[in-house]
């Protein structure tokens, strides 16, 4: 399904990088979808502020096809965790996807709070320098 305000969207790609799959990405200023399925079909959406983490992956030969897969940390109820995978431009798509995610958090007024666990720290590097 083509919507109006799409910023980007591709599929699924198979191992040699062609688009012969049934798994359609796309996202919008606030929205992530994903399609999947060909006789029964599922549409999942993710608000872009549910997002908590992007991390980029590529192996050796996802290099040399150009794709890459994008994995998302989410908070989000029914998707949890979830991968953008073997995608085209993946780079971009993972820092343009970034950057969305960062406004739509400031647009909801959505901040994280990170834990510092100073028990990870070693004495002598909190001390160092007031001996």
């Amino acid at each position: 399904m083509k919507r109006e305000n799409t910023l980007w969207s591709d599929r699924k790609r198979n191992f040699l990088g062609l688009p012969w799959t049934f798994t359609k990405y796309s996202f919008d200023e606030s929205r992530l979808f994903i399609e999947t399925g060909l006789l029964t079909s599922r549409e999942d959406e993710v608000r872009l502020y549910r997002i908590t983490d992007l991390t980029l992956t590529r192996n050796l030969w996802q290099k040399i096809i150009r794709t890459g897969t994008v994995h998302c940390d989410s908070a989000d109820k029914t998707m949890n965790d979830f991968e953008i995978k073997n995608i085209r431009e993946a780079y971009n798509v993972k820092e343009k996807l970034s950057e969305l995610v960062e406004q739509a958090r400031k647009n909801n007024r959505v901040y994280a709070r990170e834990s510092m666990d100073y028990d990870t720290y070693e004495d002598d590097d909190i001390d160092e320098g007031h001996e």
